[in-house]
C-alpha cells in the first residue's frame, strides 16, 4: 500500500499535467483571439475537457493500465492501422506540446537576462538550451525529473494562487475592467475556435490515466481524480482571464502576447511582481519539458512495444529508451521553425482529435465500463466538430499552423501503414 497513489496525489497529477506551460504560453493567444470574452473561450474548453473527462474515468478504472491513452485505443480499435495512427499522433503530439513549452520558455527567459542584444536570437538560445538541458536530465535520472515536477506544482500554484488573489482586489477601479463587458467579445464562432486553440492548456488531465494502476480505493477515487483536477484548473483559468483582461489595455496585451501573465502582474504589484511571474513561468515551463520528455519517451515505447511502430524504439541509448533521444531532436526543430499560432494550433488539433477518438471508444465500451453513452458520443461529437472548427477558421489566419497539423497527422497514417505492410511482408 505504501506505492499507492492517494485522491490528494491523483489531482496533484491531473492540476500538475494541466497547469504546466500551457497557460504561460497561450494565454496571451487567447486574449488576442477572443478580446473580453477570453474567460467564455476558457469555459468552452474546459467543458470539453470535463466531458472527456468522464470517458477517461470510465475507461480508466476498467482498463487500468500505465500505458494510458495508447491501450484505450487499442482496446476500442484493436492493433490496427487506425489505432496506430492514432496513437503515433499521440506521440507527436506530445513533441508538439513540448515544443510549446519551450517556446514560452524562450519568450520569457529574456525579460529576466539578455545573452545577446537581439530578443529574436536570446528566444532560440533559450529555447534550445532548455531542451538539452532537460534532455540530459532525462538521461541522468528519472527520479530527479519527479522531484523536479513536484517541487515545480508547489511553487507555479502558490505563485498563481497568489497572482489571482491580488488581481482580483486589484480590478477593482482598474478602467480596464469595461474590456470584460459582452460589447467587447469577438463573434460567438470566434469565441469558440479562441477555446479550441487555448485547448493545449487541459490536455494534462490524461496524466491520470497512466497512474489508475496506482490509485488506492480506485472506485471512488480515479473519477474524483478527474473532475476535481479539471474544474479547479477551468475556475483558476477563468479567473486568470479575468484579471488580465481587467488590468491591462488590449494594445498592451497584444505587444506583451508572449509573456502576458508577467506583464499582468505588473500593475498590481509592478516591477516585483513582473519578476515573480516570469521566475513562475520559467519553473513551469522546465518542469513542463522534463515531465513531457518522460512522458513523450513512455508513449514511444509503449506504442513500439505494442507492434505499432518499430520495435528498435523500445532498445535503450545510454540506459533509457531511443525514443528521448528522437523526442528532443524533433522538439528541438519545430521549436526553432515554427511561431507560437501554429504550434498551439497543431498541438490543439492534435488532442482534440485523439480526445474524440477516446469518447468514441467510451461510447462503443459503455456496457463494457458502465458508462453513459451518451456522454460519450456527445464528448466525442464535440470533439470531433472542434476540430473541423479550428481547422477552418484558422485557415485563413494561420495556414502554417493547420498545414503543420495536417501534415502531422498524415505522416503518422502513413508510416503506420507502410510499417504494417513491411510486417506483414516479413
Amino acid at each position: 500500500m505504501s506505492d499507492k497513489i492517494g485522491l490528494k496525489e491523483a489531482i496533484s497529477i491531473g492540476i500538475g499535467g494541466m497547469v504546466g506551460g500551457g497557460i504561460f504560453a497561450v494565454l496571451g493567444l487567447a486574449v488576442s483571439l477572443s478580446k473580453g470574452g477570453t474567460p467564455f473561450s476558457f469555459l468552452i474548453a474546459g467543458i470539453l475537457a470535463l466531458l472527456t473527462s468522464y470517458s477517461y474515468a470510465k475507461l480508466s478504472l476498467v482498463y487500468p493500465d500505465r500505458g494510458g491513452t495508447v491501450k484505450f485505443i487499442n482496446q476500442g480499435f484493436g492493433r490496427t492501422i487506425f489505432s496506430g495512427g492514432i496513437n503515433n499522433l499521440l506521440w507527436v503530439s506530445y513533441i508538439i506540446m513540448l515544443a510549446l513549452y519551450a517556446s514560452a520558455f524562450g519568450s520569457y527567459a529574456p525579460n529576466l537576462f539578455k545573452i545577446t542584444s537581439t530578443t529574436a536570437i536570446d528566444f532560440h538560445i533559450d529555447a534550445s538550451a532548455v531542451i538539452i538541458l532537460a534532455t540530459l536530465i532525462n538521461y541522468y535520472s528519472v527520479k530527479v525529473v519527479s522531484k523536479i515536477e513536484s517541487f515545480a506544482v508547489v511553487i507555479k500554484l502558490i505563485i498563481l494562487l497568489g497572482f489571482v488573489g491580488i488581481g482580483v482586489y486589484g480590478l477593482w477601479g482598474n478602467p480596464n475592467v469595461s474590456q470584460l463587458a459582452i460589447s467587447q467579445w469577438e463573434t460567438p464562432l470566434q469565441l469558440l475556435t479562441g477555446g479550441m486553440v487555448i485547448f493545449v492548456a487541459y490536455e494534462g488531465f490524461e496524466l491520470i490515466a497512466n497512474a489508475a494502476p496506482d490509485i488506492e480505493n480506485p472506485e471512488k477515487n480515479v473519477a474524483k481524480a478527474y473532475y476535481y483536477a479539471v474544474i479547479f484548473v477551468i475556475l483558476l483559468y477563468i479567473v486568470i482571464a479575468l484579471v488580465t483582461v481587467g488590468s491591462l489595455p488590449f494594445k498592451q496585451i497584444a505587444d506583451a502576447e508572449d509573456y502576458v501573465l508577467a506583464e499582468a502582474a505588473k500593475p498590481m504589484i509592478g516591477q516585483l511582481g513582473f519578476t515573480i511571474i516570469t521566475i513562475a513561468a520559467l519553473i513551469s515551463t522546465f518542469s513542463a519539458i522534463n515531465a513531457s520528455l518522460y512522458g513523450g519517451t513512455r508513449v514511444s515505447y509503449e506504442i513500439a512495444e505494442d507492434d505499432e511502430l518499430p520495435h528498435h524504439l523500445t532498445s535503450t541509448l545510454w540506459n533509457q529508451p531511443i525514443g528521448l533521444l528522437i523526442t528532443a531532436i524533433i522538439t528541438l526543430v519545430l521549436t526553432n521553425m515554427l511561431n507560437l499560432e501554429s504550434i498551439s494550433t497543431a498541438g490543439s488539433v492534435g488532442f482534440l482529435a485523439i480526445f474524440a477518438i477516446v469518447n468514441a471508444v467510451a461510447y462503443r465500451k459503455a456496457t463494457d465500463i458502465n458508462a453513459n453513452k451518451y456522454i460519450a458520443l456527445t464528448g466525442c461529437i464535440l470533439c470531433a466538430v472542434a476540430t473541423v472548427v479550428l481547422l477552418v477558421q484558422q485557415f485563413t489566419s494561420n495556414k502554417l499552423g493547420v498545414l503543420v497539423a495536417l501534415g502531422l497527422i498524415a505522416i503518422c497514417f502513413i508510416a503506420e501503414y507502410i510499417y504494417k505492410k513491411q510486417e506483414k511482408q516479413n
